[in-house]
């Protein structure tokens, strides 16, 4: 397992974040199998999307777009890395 905490400017709105992340780790042949993040998703809304986040970002619509949306840049990066 373990903690970190990322500071970067989210690329969509130009605003800063510093996420609080713990995440655990399974591994297989000596590489991470598999990994869990754990973090705020409220909190992290409000700092990426600022008052739209503060007031919607603890909906279910909003959780989910967020989460499609991160799920296709990480296969973006990975399929130019394959």
């Amino acid at each position: 397992s373990a903690h970190w905490e990322p500071r970067y400017t989210f690329s969509v709105t130009r605003r800063p974040v510093h996420n609080r992340i713990d995440s655990v780790f399974s591994f297989r042949d000596g590489l991470i199998a598999s990994q869990v993040d754990t973090f705020s998703l409220w909190r992290w809304s409000r700092m990426a999307l600022g008052f739209k986040g503060m007031l919607l970002g603890w909906t279910p619509f909003v959780r989910d777009a967020i989460k499609t949306q991160g799920r296709r840049g990480l296969d973006t990066w990975i399929a130019r890395r394959a």
